[in-house]
């Protein structure tokens, strides 16, 4: 199993992405926190794992929740190899000037902020254990954006320079750090990147070279390569899970 004696931390495990990874580290041998804010789903995912899960409840926009869970992991597990920063919001596709205030503060707080202060918690544990491995979730958003998501698709944009300097930054820690950037993935928020018109879903589907939309399972499949030791000379790499929309 690739991700054997590994502890990972998995956030917005509740749905979607962040479920489909949770499961496949679980089944590849690694004990795996299952963190979300939605309780009732996170401890559904964690219980459908079984004994290698753990749910712990988490707002990726608040400091304490997150210094919670690392303690609490680490402590749980003994150590923190792998953490998986997974968990997003987005606005409703729409126009520039119709995104409020409060929409962009709260879309940069999980995108950004939670981002930043989850990868500055893991720090330690990760030096404790010899290293290890952070996986951003980015999106194809933070390189071709397209009008309508003008809050969303920066907060990528500061995902993916974020992975790059940290990868440089935390090197000689032994920590690697990568990101993902997914197109439109068949997950809970996806009516919210498309918008309300009808028609929505089939128009972008023509615009990706192999004809679908990513599945969850997609994504999980390359972050548990960019999480193993099969990816132990890769940092800074943001890899496109785009069926070829970005070509």
């Amino acid at each position: 199993m690739r991700l054997e004696g590994k502890a990972a931390i998995v956030t917005g495990a509740g749905s979607g992405m962040g479920e489909a990874i949770a499961h496949t580290f679980a089944r590849e041998g690694a004990r795996v926190a299952v963190l979300d804010v939605d309780e009732d789903n996170g401890r559904r995912v964690a219980g459908a794992i079984g004994e290698r899960a753990l749910f712990l409840r988490c707002d990726v926009a608040r400091k304490a929740d997150i210094d919670a869970a690392v303690a609490a992991a680490e402590q749980a597990f003994g150590r923190l190899d792998i953490l998986i920063n997974n968990a997003g919001v987005s606005h409703i596709n729409k126009l520039l000037r119709e995104i409020g205030e409060a929409e962009f503060e709260r879309v940069f707080a999980v995108n950004v902020k939670g981002v930043f202060l989850f990868s500055q918690a893991v720090v330690a544990p990760m030096r404790r254990a010899g290293g290890g491995a952070i996986v951003n979730i980015g999106s194809t958003a933070g390189l071709r954006p397209r009008p309508g998501l003008s809050a969303y698709n920066a907060t990528k944009g500061a995902v993916h320079n974020l992975t790059k300097t940290l990868a440089v930054e935390l090197a000689p820690e032994k920590i690697r750090v990568c990101a993902i950037a997914p197109v439109a993935t068949d997950t809970p928020l996806l009516p919210t990147f498309l918008g309300p018109a009808e028609g929505q879903r089939e128009k972008f589907i023509a615009t990706v070279p192999l004809g679908r939309l990513a599945q969850p399972q997609d994504i999980a499949n390359v972050a548990l390569f960019l999480a193993s030791d099969e990816a132990a000379f890769l940092t800074g790499n943001i890899v496109e899970v785009d069926g070829g929309r970005c070509v």
